[in-house]
């Protein structure tokens, strides 16, 4: 009997049964992830937010898994066919293949040829060569012949079919080969026929091995990728098959554990071939091909969850990237023929102004465009420009520099930022209702400029996965990966927090307790009534009960409101304990806010009761010192070369800066301003040995990289952080010569130092814009 879920997920994330019991409970009452590791330590013993998203996902699974036991042994009661042995090795299973795997011989199925043959009374047949091969098959054979069994061949068929239908279905040997396969087969892709050309993109695996243990998710879904296009073929084989010349004659390693299981062995008997033809014929037909599509399909799984982690840890950077905070934009959506749509904000946020200017072909009204540009900036005392980096966003960035120099005064600053998603916004439902009366490529410039404003506050207001900074999203499990960005959005806003009176219903909708619903009833009643003079006025708002203030009030913030604690992370529920503080140290709340060298000198322990212990008074201590204070890092530019527009103006060696744009498990994509991404390999990233690329950089990082080859046929540049890296020395090849083949590239993947970044570019990756 396995133990308890609560047991079985505190072994995993290193905690106690009673702090996973505590943690479920919690969530089962409807609790937030960001609620319960922020306000409820005591409880569950301090589980941070890694924990718990990590429990929930285990709880989750493992809650499926008893639901899939209970319905596994009741159809099997119900068959009449459940043993006390049977059910305890069901009530053991620890996971899901486990228990399908034990079920298989239980399991409703169409008419096998097997059953056809028991039906037939062939069982006894199988039994007897089976279990001594002195039998001759064909004399034996002949003792079974009536009107549905024609002939012997006819008979030994059916004999064969249901000892193959029984090896195939035993659990144990099941799971032995599953494992060998697992820690010995190799993936093995070649071109389809006649597919060479139009699959070039995938010319990196056309004659490609690899041990199936080995494979990095993102070569996984790569390959399964050229697979489901047509343009690989795949397969999975064992080693010594790779190599015709060396491949064996007689049965392999899994055809002898087959035989191994059944006490088959070829000693010369009568029966002993017709059963090791058996083995051969179940491996074959049954298990290698089954064995195959489920380790494929687990494969496939696996890199799914890491391409979903590398998704949703550079969504996290992205929406915690440090924003330029409430100063006055003016966004730019770059366009040629259509022109520049302008949107010009204020430090709220709100949209002031609009305009569209054709500075590029074919009208060419350069002048005229910096002339608008320079009107609105100091009409509205702009500070920033954001200027996004789609179609002619070098030519409007050139733009932007005229400007600022021909009008110095004007004191402005201009960033290229990612528009990805912005025509999403654009279209959606929520622009529509923010902006009724805005044409839809305004309100994308409006979008970029706000973006730069507030990263977070903008970015949650698009779908997640039209943000552009996954791995292979579109190839991997929807569901998952809504769920999973959905969490890092949650703990993204409430790690930040949320002002109540100037936050949109997008950004609501993603506060601890609140649905779009309530998002919407604080929105109309903060226009309907005025901005929020409390937290404690948010009880007034339709359909917000004490359950819903519970977990949503620590994360809202009262900028300015009747009570400064309103401002601040501690929870309304904790104003006992500041009172407690200020009671016993004679000040006011006011004048203890801020002073942190008089706070440090507090001990928590003095002001703990039945309710909040220690735990909880630190945080309150600490969010005193500084209170709302903000968890993203300080606002940094980076500055693009001038001249450096296009791949074509790239030189070997070249040192550059540039913005990572998406961070993966082979290394990291950086903007370098050539409208084309270049990828630093994760060998190229440090000096030193780096196992996670996000050891090192994170999306949204500003870096300087030296370009170590170009590849303008392929649009790939290959790049280091290793400033004092060479091209020469790493095999750099002039630009629009092609990179070094697949199998140079996974030579050069397993040295310590890179010998040609270019090979290390990943094969079939499609980079953005």
């Amino acid at each position: 009997m396995l133990p308890p879920i609560s047991q079985r997920i505190a072994t995993e994330i290193a905690a106690r049964a009673a702090q996973v019991e505590a943690a479920i409970a919690l969530l089962d009452e409807g609790a937030t992830v960001p609620f319960i590791a922020r306000y409820r330590k005591e409880v569950t013993g301090g589980l941070d937010d890694t924990q718990l998203r990590n429990l929930e996902e285990r709880l989750r699974y493992m809650r499926e898994l008893e639901e899939r036991r209970v319905a596994v042994i009741a159809s099997v009661e119900e068959q009449g066919k459940l043993t006390p042995e049977l059910k305890a090795s069901f009530l053991d299973a620890d996971n899901k293949q486990r228990l399908e795997d034990l079920y298989l011989p239980y399991k409703q199925k169409r008419r096998t040829r097997a059953q056809i043959a028991r039906e037939a009374g062939l069982q006894p047949l199988a039994d007897a060569l089976l279990s001594d091969p002195q039998l001759n098959p064909e004399q034996e054979a002949a003792g079974y012949l009536s009107e549905s069994i024609a002939d012997t061949k006819a008979a030994l068929d059916g004999a064969r079919a249901i000892l193959m239908e029984q090896f195939g279905e035993d659990a144990e040997l099941l799971g032995g080969l599953r494992d060998y396969l697992s820690k010995n087969a190799v993936i093995k892709t070649s071109v389809a026929e006649g597919k060479a050309e139009e699959g070039a993109k995938f010319s990196d695996y056309f004659e490609y091995d690899e041990p199936l243990h080995a494979m990095p998710s993102h070569r996984i879904l790569a390959v399964l990728r050229g697979r489901n296009e047509g343009v690989l073929n795949m397969a999975l084989v064992l080693p010594e098959e790779l190599d015709p010349a060396t491949r064996p004659t007689g049965p392999n390693v899994c055809e002898l554990r087959i035989a191994k299981r059944f006490g088959i062995d070829n000693q010369g008997r009568p029966g002993d071939k017709w059963l090791a033809d058996t083995v051969r014929l179940t491996w074959r037909a049954k298990i290698a091909l089954s064995l195959e599509t489920e380790l494929v399909n687990g494969l496939r799984e696996k890199a799914e969850l890491d391409a979903i982690k590398v998704f949703a840890s550079n969504l996290k950077d992205l929406l915690l990237a440090a924003p330029a905070g409430p100063r006055a934009t003016i966004g730019l959506d770059p366009g040629l023929r259509t022109g520049v749509k302008v949107a010009v904000v204020d430090a709220t946020g709100k949209l002031v102004d609009t305009a569209t200017i054709y500075p590029h072909a074919p009208r060419d009204d350069w002048h005229g465009a910096m002339a608008v540009l320079a009107a609105l900036c100091a009409k509205h005392k702009v500070e920033l420009i954001a200027i996004g980096n789609g179609t002619a966003s070098r030519e409007t960035d050139k733009l932007a520099a005229d400007l600022m120099s021909k009008y110095p005064d004007l004191k402005l600053t201009k960033l290229v930022v990612s528009e990805a998603g912005a025509s999403v916004y654009s279209a959606s439902e929520l622009a529509a209702r923010e902006f009724p009366d805005l044409d839809v490529s305004i309100r994308g410039a409006v979008s970029i400029a706000r973006r730069l404003q507030d990263p977070l506050a903008e970015l949650v207001k698009i779908d997640p996965k039209s943000i552009g900074v996954g791995q292979y999203q579109h190839d991997v499990n929807q569901s998952e990966l809504a769920r999973s960005l959905d969490a890092v959005v949650e703990d993204c806003v409430n790690a930040v927090g949320v002002d109540v009176n100037t936050a949109s219903a997008a950004l609501l909708t993603r506060v601890s307790g609140l649905t779009s619903t309530l998002a919407n009833n604080i929105v109309q009643y903060r226009d309907a009534n005025g901005a929020f003079a409390s937290r404690a006025a948010l009880l007034k708002v339709p359909r917000l009960g004490d359950k819903t203030f519970e977990l949503a009030a620590g994360f809202l913030r009262v900028m300015n409101g009747s009570n400064p604690l309103d401002a601040s992370s501690v929870h309304p529920e904790a104003y006992p304990v500041v009172e407690k503080i200020i009671a016993k140290v004679q000040r006011e709340v006011k004048n203890l806010i801020g002073d942190a060298a008089f706070l440090k000198k507090l001990n928590a322990a003095d002001y703990t009761d039945a309710r909040f212990g220690v735990p909880t008074v630190k945080d309150i201590l600490t969010e005193l010192e500084k209170p709302g204070r903000d968890p993203r890092p300080e606002f940094k530019t980076a500055s693009f070369a001038e001249g450096v527009e296009d791949l074509k103006d790239l030189k070997l060696d070249m040192v550059l800066e540039g913005v990572v744009t998406n961070v993966t498990n082979f290394g990291a994509f950086i903007d370098i301003g050539v409208h084309q991404d270049g990828l630093v390999h994760i060998s190229a990233l440090s000096n030193r040995f780096v196992k996670d690329p996000r050891e090192v950089v994170k999306a949204g990082d500003v870096v300087k990289v030296k370009v170590l080859e170009v590849d303008i046929k392929r649009k790939r540049i290959a790049l280091t952080m290793r400033l004092t890296d060479s091209a020469r020395e790493h095999g750099g090849n002039d630009a629009g010569h092609a990179p070094a083949s697949r199998n140079q590239q996974r030579a050069v993947q397993k040295q310590p130092e890179p010998q040609g970044a270019m090979a290390n570019a990943l094969a079939g990756l499609k980079l953005k814009r």
